[in-house]
């Protein structure tokens, strides 16, 4: 790696190079511009930004994509635009640029929109001209080509602006609503004005609770993917007991996987040997992976397109459950069965957290780890110590998709179609928790299944994965 002398200030194109060094760069160049179609979700996208411009007219909006952030010194972390700015963009993988702002400019009858980005590298002398070869950071000889301006537009189908024009954009007495936190100059140009930039979050963030066909279409493919990662892990787990870390292994398995297919991770893996499966995000993922223990495989591949799978089994290492994991992985199994049943449109979002664990608090019942009956007391009963979270989620451009939407319109909302989420029952019985017998300490299952919404019914994304005990059994021999 190509040490990056100086503070990390220093690889900003403010830095100019001497004369002489900027001779030798000045000429002798390709033309090697590129005439662009469309991103495959362009057509979406605009159909999302008139959305966005129809619930705020007369008002400016400013979406930005967010900037790299320092992993050591001079090293960035891989950059991930914010996911509004991705639905608004329908932006790709590697194409995606730092420090891009899209502004929506309101005009008589609706909103001009710029997306103000860092262009292509110049070749020239002109103001950035030394960014090519003197920028560490953004420059096209250290980290790689960006578009032109008309490249841009082409692409996203939308305006492009360079962004030293950004804050001259940003002034005037216009009523402007911010996705704050992600750009400095944004945040230190536009006043804040907290209950319109909470409601500009809260509408971006519900615009994604039903998706469209092109989204379903991602999350097809990010599953799809997600599932051959699961494929790979279970044909190398023999491998993996062999190691001190073997936990890593299979890490490294999956993520493998997921730069291969895709951008990259939706989330860290969680690959739990043994009792760190009683962790519900376990990622150190330092340890040993043996014969006769259970592995929690909770792990998605984010697309080029950056939507995500989310998928968890958990699997007998050896190929065989012992009696009592078998036991329960079968209350597991049961309570996510339950769980699916009740994915419908007009359903409440929450029935399919109630109808797993009342599976759960009644397999607890029968086992006299919940005395006191049978009726679900949400808040304080025995149950949540063995199980603590709720039973999934929504799934899209977040692995944890539309957070900030309002709780009348998600948790307490119904499901409709389109709709896209994980229903995810799990047991941890801690190593040292004295309330159950021995027998069950140190055993952790969670079970995780991605669905999307139909007219009469849930359609599972990731089926092409066994689920109960006897098929994940007879899949992983099959592999060893």
């Amino acid at each position: 790696m190509e040490r990056q002398d100086g503070p990390r200030g220093a690889r900003s194109h403010d830095r100019r190079a001497p004369e002489a060094v900027a001779e030798v760069f000045r000429q002798g160049w390709a033309d090697t511009d590129r005439r662009l179609s469309p991103v495959s979700g362009a057509a979406y996208a605009a159909k999302r930004r008139a959305v966005l411009s129809t619930r705020f007219p007369g008002e400016r909006i400013v979406v930005p994509s967010g900037g790299l952030k320092a992993r050591s010194n001079d090293f960035d972390y891989a950059f991930r635009p914010h996911s509004a700015y991705i639905h608004l963009t329908a932006e790709q993988g590697t194409s995606a640029v730092p420090d891009s702002v899209l502004l929506f400019e309101p005009t008589g009858n609706g909103h001009e929109i710029t997306v103000f980005i860092r262009p292509r590298s110049p070749r020239d002398a002109g103001l950035f001209g030394a960014e090519f070869y003197s920028d560490r950071q953004h420059g096209e000889f250290w980290v790689g080509r960006r578009r032109t301006l008309r490249e841009t537009a082409e692409a996203l189908g939308v305006e492009a602006a360079p962004r030293e024009g950004l804050e001259r954009a940003l002034v005037g007495d216009v009523p402007t609503r911010v996705v704050r936190g992600e750009d400095a100059l944004v945040d230190a140009t536009v006043p804040p004005s907290a209950p319109a930039d909470a409601e500009l979050l809260a509408f971006l963030s519900e615009s994604r609770l039903v998706k469209d066909a092109w989204e379903i279409e991602q999350l097809r493919a990010a599953v799809g993917h997600t599932v051959a990662g699961f494929h790979d892990v279970a044909g190398e787990l023999p491998h993996a007991t062999r190691l001190a870390r073997g936990e890593r292994w299979v890490e490294g398995t999956f993520n493998r996987r997921a730069r291969l297919e895709g951008y990259g991770l939706g989330f860290e893996t969680i690959a739990a040997a043994g009792a760190h499966a009683c962790v519900l995000h376990w990622m150190h993922n330092d340890g040993p992976v043996r014969e006769g223990e259970l592995l929690l495989l909770d792990a998605g591949v984010e697309a080029d397109s950056f939507y995500t799978g989310d998928v968890t089994r958990t699997l007998p290492v050896g190929g065989r459950f012992t009696d009592v994991q078998r036991r329960v992985y079968d209350l597991v199994l049961a309570a996510q069965s339950a769980g699916i049943a009740a994915l419908r449109p007009g359903a409440p979002y929450s029935a399919f957290h109630d109808a797993a664990t009342r599976v759960i608090a009644q397999g607890l019942d029968a086992w006299g780890l919940r005395p006191g009956g049978a009726a679900i007391a949400h808040e304080s009963d025995l149950y949540r110590r063995y199980t603590v979270c709720g039973t999934g989620h929504m799934l899209g451009l977040d692995c944890h998709d539309c957070a900030a939407a309002r709780s009348e319109t998600y948790l307490g909302g119904v499901l409709e179609e389109g709709h896209v989420l994980t229903v995810e029952p799990g047991l941890y019985f801690q190593p040292d928790d004295l309330t159950i017998p021995e027998e069950l300490r140190g055993i952790g299952v969670r079970i995780e299944d991605d669905f999307v919404i139909t007219t009469d019914g849930a359609l599972c994304l990731s089926s092409d994965l066994p689920r109960d005990a006897d098929a994940v059994e007879a899949w992983m021999n099959a592999l060893r």
